[in-house]
Formats: C-alpha cells, structure tokens, sequence
C-alpha cells in the first residue's frame, strides 16, 4: 500500500472513530451491560465459594454430604461482608421461603461455635433438601431465573421449566397489553395517516409545506411537553370536554384521562409522523396518470383507490406501521400520565424494578425481551426497505 493511500485510509478512520467510540460508549456498552444482568447472578458464588466446589459431586436429590454442609458452614464463618451477606439471605429467601430467619440462627451459630457444626440441631430445615438445593443453586454466577420470570415462568425441584401461580406475577400480562396498545395506536396512525399523507402528496407549494409542518410539528417539541399538552387537554375541565359542552354535543364531561383511551390518543398524536412519512415518500414516487387512466377506464374513485392506489401504496402502510408499533411499545412517560393503573405498559415495570425494587435483574431481563421483540420488527423493516430500494 502506497503512502498516499495509508494516509487516506488513516485520515477515514480518524472521522469515523469519533462515531465509533460514541455507539461504543452510549448504545454498544449499556446494552451488553443490560443483556449480562439479565442473567448474572454473582452474588451466591461470591459468598459461598467453598460451597461451590463442595456441591459438583452431589445430585442435587439425596441428602448432601458432610462435606457440603461444612463447606458452607466455613462459607459463613468467612464472611466478613454483611452487605453480600444481607444480598445472599434476600437471593436464597426469593427462591425458597424461610430463609431470612434459618439464616440468621445459623449464621450466629456458625461464628459463635468452631469445628464441625450440626446444621440440623440448629434448625430442622436443614434436613429438607430443598433448601440445599436451593443454596447449592444460588452458587451459579449464570441464571435464567429472571428471563423465565420475565415472560411468568420458573424451574421446579427438578429443573423442568413450569408456569407461575396466577397470581405470583404479571409480566406476561403487561407484556401483552404492551402490544395490544401499541397495535391499536398503530392501527390510529394508519387510519389518520393514510388519507394525510395522500393529501399532502396531491398539493403543491405552501400547501404541501403547510401540511408537511403541521405533522412535524410534534418532532420539534419536548415529549414530555407534547405529554402534559395532552393532560392539559383531555381533563375533565379541558378545552375538549369544555368544547363538547358548550356545543351541546355532551351533558357531563368524557372520562378521556387516567385510561386507555386518552394513552392511545395522546401516542397516536406523537407518533403520527413515523406513518405520515414513509406513506408520502411512496405516494410520491407514484405515477400521477394512473388514477385518471382509471377513471377512464370507468373506475369511480373509491373502485380506483381500491385496485390502483392503494396496493401500490401498502409498502409505505407496512412501514410506518413497523416503525410506530416499534416506538409504541417502548412508551414510558405518555402511559405514566395520561394512562390509568391498568393502562402502563412493559417500560413502567422496567422502570420500577429498575429505581423503585432495585432489582437489575429482572428489569435487564424485561428489557431484553422488549429488544428482542424491537429487533425481530426491525429485521422486517429493514427488509421491506431493501425491497422497495431494488424496486
């Protein structure tokens, strides 16, 4: 390779390293970190090493030897860490009940008493070896606990993957509502995108401008202000119910606040450009001729709309509705306060294991699913973008 083209190539990656390192830093970085937390689980081998290696041999369904149990017992002489201490109880106690107070009575056994300890004179749960197993378990630094606690499932005692108890978790029914939303938020966008984008497509000039401003709008405003736009709008004293009243159209104001209706109107209004745009960019890139040839051909309007418009503008349709469902299902601050206790969607339980439980675990687990899901529509995106580029 020459000089002049080294440096070439050194001067195109020096642009490009910038960009690099910020997809690196801010997209690349967090996201691994999220998908490692969804399955990390450090905290039992951390405190229970000797443990660890005591277990390998047992099948996890006999009584554990001798060595396991004073390999534990050693476990808990040597730590001197109570906040990995309180973090091992609190794991061990979510995935077998009794642990909190059989912990503490041992614990203060195995630290007051040397040499070998009778575990089962302590307490007589260490005779069920569910318990063992359930320590034994914890010494794992790789789970899918959360991922299957993710979607309401969990292991048995014999490792078989079983459904959740109806009323131990929700997620799979958030989950679901999650897309129910952001299919009916969609299925708005279409329905009033459609017709804009056509309309903005048959004009021309300041018109065409105005049209394209009014629905871009929203892309140029706070979503939190779009959102507290809407709250403003939709209460029970706003300008709608306010409007309707003094019109006549209505005695008592809607309940159009604090339910799904107003989490659907509120979404649809922000994410209406995501469908107006892909629509108009193929509207625009159809032949003006083809409705007036069917015309004389004897279609009326609707019959040419029908056959001729409207297949042809199914392309942009599925894209747009591609990539507001995407956006739709990630909404966190729309359903947080316009939205009722039955209206969150998925990002609400992320964020409250998240900040309010603390529990990073499950929340990487939630978010993974969600990317997933995100990432599934986006290879479908992306391929009905390649399509229509080699049309």
């Amino acid at each position: 390779m020459s000089e002049a083209a080294a440096r070439t190539r050194f001067g195109a990656l020096a642009l490009v390293a910038p960009l690099v390192l910020f997809l690196a830093l801010f997209f690349a970085w967090p996201l691994v970190s999220m998908l490692k937390e969804s399955v990390s689980d450090p905290v039992g081998s951390r405190a229970f090493p000797l443990t660890a290696e005591a277990a390998a041999g047992w099948d996890r369904q006999s009584e554990p030897p001798d060595a396991l149990k004073q390999a534990f017992v050693e476990d808990l002489r040597n730590i001197d860490d109570q906040q990995l201490l309180g973090d091992a109880v609190r794991r061990l106690n979510s995935a077998q009940n009794g642990f909190r107070t059989l912990m503490g009575k041992t614990v203060r056994a195995a630290q007051e008493q040397s040499g070998p300890l009778d575990l089962a004179a302590i307490d007589a749960k260490w005779t069920d070896v569910r318990f063992w197993r359930a320590v034994v378990d914890s010494t794992n630094p790789y789970t899918d606990r959360n991922l299957l606690a993710a979607l309401d499932y969990q292991r048995d005692a014999t490792g078989k993957v079983v459904a959740l108890p109806v009323d131990a978790s929700a997620n799979t029914a958030i989950l679901l509502r999650t897309l129910w939303i952001g299919a009916v938020v969609t299925f708005a966008c279409a329905l009033i995108g459609l017709p804009y984008a056509m309309l903005a497509a048959s004009v021309t000039g300041w018109k065409r401008q105005l049209l394209l401003g009014a629905v871009l709008l929203p892309l140029w405003t706070s979503l939190l202000v779009r959102t507290a736009a809407w709250f403003i709008l939709l209460q029970e004293k706003g300008l709608i119910n306010d409007m309707l009243i003094s019109l006549g159209l209505i005695d008592g104001p809607l309940p159009l606040i604090f339910n799904r209706l107003g989490v659907v109107i509120a979404m649809t209004h922000v994410l209406l450009p995501f469908m107006v745009l892909p629509i108009y960019s193929v509207l625009l890139a159809i032949p003006k001729n083809l409705m007036p040839a069917a015309a004389s051909l004897g279609a009326p309007p609707w019959r040419a709309f029908l056959r001729v418009l409207l297949p042809l503008s199914l392309r942009g349709v599925v894209s747009g509705s591609l990539l507001v469902f995407m956006t739709a299902i990630g909404y966190y601050i729309t359903p947080a306060l316009i939205g009722g206790a039955q209206d969150q969607m998925i990002s609400s339980v992320i964020a409250f294991y998240a900040i309010g439980s603390a529990n990073w675990g499950m929340a990487g687990a939630l978010g993974a699913i969600l990317l997933v899901a995100t990432l599934a529509l986006y290879a479908v995106y992306g391929r009905l973008s390649s399509d229509r580029g080699a049309l």
